[in-house]
């Protein structure tokens, strides 16, 4: 029995194997990943009818990750209140999409959009195999904030139409 514990202890393996991996592939992925995998930030969604939410849904046909983010944003500041994603793949994926809700939260709209996917891939360790899915991160928060534009200009639009018709 404690050869067993100490041999799991070695390969760097608990008695719950949480992780997709078989024992010992978990030591090539960062401990970041691992984290962030065990323990992602910010699962779930938001209505995406809310206009005050911006749904960003992108996929990589390649490897078959998909990934939804979501950003509900104060609309009186422009700030992003909230984050929330549902990611179908990998743990680089879930990882990256758990790190770009992290980052996201707090920050005006435009701040966001500077977020590169290396910078995602850096914090992660990401191996050079595993980038696309930084890039699908990265990808996810421009269209979720494009998606909210969209919405704001829709919901100005019909108020500013539905106010003209009440003003005539």
């Amino acid at each position: 029995m404690m050869l067993r514990q100490a041999a799991k202890k070695a390969l760097g393996t608990t008695s719950r194997q949480s992780t997709p991996w078989p024992v010992g592939i978990s030591r090539f992925y960062h401990e970041n990943v691992i984290d962030h995998y065990d323990n992602p930030r910010n699962v779930g969604s938001f209505d995406k009818n809310d206009p005050s939410v911006g749904t960003g849904l992108v996929g990589a046909p390649a490897c078959g990750d998909v990934m939804k983010l979501q950003i509900k944003v104060d609309e009186k500041t422009g700030q992003i209140v909230d984050a929330r994603f549902k990611t179908f793949g990998c743990g680089s994926a879930i990882a990256s999409s758990s790190v770009a809700t992290e980052w996201v939260k707090g920050k005006a709209m435009e701040d966001v959009l500077t977020i590169k996917n290396t910078e995602i891939a850096k914090h992660l360790s990401l191996p050079p195999v595993k980038l696309h899915c930084s890039m699908l991160a990265e990808d996810a928060i421009k269209a979720a904030v494009k998606d909210y534009k969209e919405k704001r200009v829709k919901t100005n639009g019909t108020a500013a139409a539905a106010g003209e018709t009440t003003q005539a």
